[in-house]
């Protein structure tokens, strides 16, 4: 059985150590090649041989978690919509209910710090005993209906030796709970000077985690706002013109080679190709590109995409899954539940990170326990509970798998899709770009500039010339025949014709032998050049290619043929330079015509006259000389360089064998795009970085503060209220910050 791909929707999972345990549960079966577990998304991609979908599910559900297979992406996405707002509205009743029990409480509790002569009237009106068994009874309903959550999650993952976060919280929100009820119940079980309630630690401290998870749960719906969006731009209906006649049908029902008609301001509902009308169509959605474009008889469409004036006619020639908008949705999915190599570092430490802070918590209980005197049960199980609320590691677990989602899905927008997420992390380590030179820094749509014949009566050299060259696929000859089209020249009959390899061809129409190729041709077919025109001397000392016409093996013409430079290209060569990064152009053209368009763009390295499988070589090359290398090209012959390369960059306008074989497709031939991916490329892991930096450095930083490691000296003690306010907190700023590369400019 070949590798295969499944995708995994998981329940259950809360915290940085809960992914890290499903990811151990699956890697554990026995052919299992990969695993990237995202906490954001709440599902997990795996690629495996000889393991069946059940056999994973049940590795799962062993580890504490339910799952199922993602077979229909669009019901999923609406599942998942669904769950997410269920359990939006859930935790918005559960943090409603959790506040109006835990404010009085709250008030009873901490009322006399605030206004001191509230301690007396509670005193004076209710008692202290009383005032304990409402804060009692309301802490209890608190803790065990809005916080039961904790409870049905949290115990059974303790009692399997894996805990995590909620175990943490029933834990630390339960000693505090028991403590009081004990000093409210049956005090004389407890030394008199260790007499007190912290009911009010518990009821707030679910209530901040609620509170904090009800945001977190918020903010996370907003992570997979891109595939929401790209999803949202498929047409449920397209209008199938059957006999003549119009009639609308569900997408689904479809198949190639329908024809369909678009009105203005309709969506196309699949690709096709255009066999009647005019108009221009709003690509930005798939382009990024925000200048409608011109569409006519024989040009492409794309689903999804908005046709904004006349009515346009087209044959379907993909559907479903074989759409670019279906392709592209796969991408961004594969993108966001990608797992960079810095959360396996993350993985590693969360898997132990749970278990040692309940050590740490049971340490720091029995230190105060023998070092605080009168007070020491006190000071133990406060200083206890603050360490167990304070290092829920949730923020440590949406670090990365966040900024993943929100900047590939910002990618999205722009045309920038990242078929491989490790891409985002590569980028940020390499030391040069190569590029493909044909169809990437040009055109790729060679024109003919300069036609020169050696008789100046001659008027069937074109004719010729062109009619042998129409059976050749290379840009040049296209460049001829349409130069032909246009100086209204007839084609002739070809007898014969052969295409001879990095040299032109050979052929025979009208009667006449004819070449056209280089001069390299031309002396192994003895064809004197000494009547060339001067034209040719000068077009090779400027770097450009002279092309000899020749006819019963006398030369007769010479043309030139250019493929303009990308627009963009100069500009682009300028701004990775400016990264600090090193350029180089690989191509099959003659050194002086490639040095000529290097110096042109400012370019560092040439690599000329590469045949098509040498490529391969001056990506290792450069890379032995250079480093890490991002390649960037766009056609069938730039797949193995794309797939050698560090990371590659395919032309999203290439051919699709291009587009597989690389790790970052460009839906725009506008090569500024290449400048905004490695823009993007920062700005995500600039992001990344903070977030992991703010998570850990906030355990780092406050869980010995909550062990009480600063009281000797400065008396400062952190209470389990603010332990609890402040993990909340740290993971709603993990993903408020993931959400501002929504809104990246790109120039950042």
């Amino acid at each position: 059985m070949s590798e295969q791909l499944i995708r995994l929707s998981i329940s259950g999972m809360n915290c940085a150590s809960c992914a890290g345990r499903v990811d151990k549960a699956l890697n554990q079966l026995e052919g299992v090649n990969e695993v990237a577990v995202n906490l954001a998304s709440d599902s997990a991609e795996i690629k495996a041989d000889n393991v069946t979908v059940e056999q994973l599910i049940k590795a799962v559900k062993d580890a504490g978690y339910d799952a199922h297979e993602i077979v229909d992406r669009d019901k999923e996405m609406r599942e998942q919509r669904a769950r997410q707002q269920h359990e939006f509205s859930t935790l918005r009743r559960e943090l409603l209910v959790a506040t109006l029990l835990t404010l009085p409480v709250f008030i009873l509790a901490m009322g006399n710090h605030m206004v001191p002569a509230f301690s007396n009237w509670v005193h004076n009106s209710l008692g202290l005993q009383t005032s304990w068994w409402i804060q009692l009874v309301l802490t209890s309903v608190v803790l065990f209906v809005p916080g039961r959550r904790f409870y049905r999650i949290g115990l059974p993952a303790l009692a399997k030796g894996a805990p995590d976060m909620n175990s943490l919280v029933a834990i630390g929100a339960t000693a505090a709970w028991g403590y009081s009820v004990v000093a409210t119940v049956l005090p004389q079980w407890l030394p008199e000077q260790s007499i007190s309630v912290y009911f009010e630690a518990s009821a707030v401290i679910v209530t901040l985690i609620l509170a904090g998870r009800y945001m977190e749960a918020r903010a996370k719906s907003h992570t997979s706002d891109a595939i929401q969006r790209l999803l949202g731009l498929q047409s449920k209906t397209a209008r199938v013109i059957t006999a003549g006649e119009a009639r609308e049908v569900e997408v689904k029902e479809l198949s190639k080679g329908d024809e369909i008609e678009v009105r203005p301001g309709e969506k196309i509902p699949v690709d096709g190709t255009v066999t009647s009308g005019d108009s221009y169509v709003n690509e930005a959605m798939i382009t990024g590109e925000a200048e409608p474009v011109h569409k006519q008889v024989d040009d492409k469409v794309v689903g999804g995409t908005v046709n904004e004036r006349g009515t346009l006619r087209f044959k379907a020639t993909a559907i479903g899954e074989t759409t670019v908008l279906s392709q592209i949705i796969r991408m961004v999915e594969q993108a966001q539940g990608a797992k960079l190599p810095i959360q396996d570092t993350v993985n590693k430490i969360t898997l132990w990170f749970v278990p040692a802070v309940m050590l740490i918590a049971l340490l720091t209980f029995v230190v105060w326990l023998f070092a605080a005197g009168e007070d020491s049960l006190t000071f133990a199980l406060v200083n206890a509970v603050a360490v167990l609320i304070i290092a829920c590691p949730c923020a440590m677990g949406l670090a990365t798998p966040t900024s993943i989602m929100v900047g590939t899905g910002r990618g999205a927008d722009l045309g920038v899709l990242f078929r491989q997420g490790s891409a985002l992390q590569a980028l940020q380590q390499a030391n040069a770009v190569v590029f493909d030179k044909t169809g990437t820094l040009t055109e790729g749509e060679p024109q003919l500039t300069d036609w020169v014949t050696v008789d100046a009566d001659d008027e069937q050299t074109l004719a010729l010339a062109a009619s042998v060259e129409q059976r050749s696929e290379h840009p040049t000859a296209e460049a001829l025949v349409e130069f032909a089209k246009q100086q209204q020249r007839p084609l002739k009959d070809v007898q014969s014709f052969e295409a001879l390899s990095g040299l032109g061809v050979v052929g025979q129409a009208d009667d006449k032998q004819v070449l056209v190729g280089s001069s390299t041709l031309m002396a192994e077919r003895a064809v004197d050049l000494q009547q060339a025109p001067e034209q040719a001397a000068e077009w090779s000392d400027s770097g450009l290619t002279p092309i000899y016409v020749a006819i019963d093996g006398q030369l007769k013409a010479i043309f030139c043929v250019s493929d303009p430079v990308r627009k963009s290209a100069k500009a682009l060569i300028h701004a990775l330079h400016q990264r600090g990064l090193k350029t180089a152009m690989v191509t099959g053209d003659a050194e002086s015509t490639a040095k000529r368009i290097a110096a042109e763009l400012g370019i560092d390295k040439v690599v000329a006259e590469v045949k098509p499988d040498g490529k391969v070589d001056a990506v290792k090359q450069l890379q032995s000389q250079w480093g890490r290398v991002v390649f960037v090209g766009d056609g069938i012959n730039d797949a193995p360089a794309l797939a050698t390369a560090d990371v590659g960059f395919a032309i999203g306008t290439g051919t699709d064998v291009a587009i597989e074989s690389a790790d970052v497709v460009l839906m725009s031939d506008n090569l500024n795009v290449v400048q905004q991916a490695f823009a993007l490329s920062k700005a995500t892991m600039r992001n990344i970085q903070q977030n992991l930096f703010w998570a850990f450095a906030y355990n780092t930083a406050l869980i010995p503060v909550a062990a009480g490691v600063l009281f000797p000296w400065f008396g400062i003690l952190l209470s389990p209220m603010l332990a609890a306010g402040a993990m909340a907190l740290s993971s709603v700023f993990v993903l408020t910050n993931a959400l501002r590369l929504k809104r990246m400019t790109l120039e950042s």
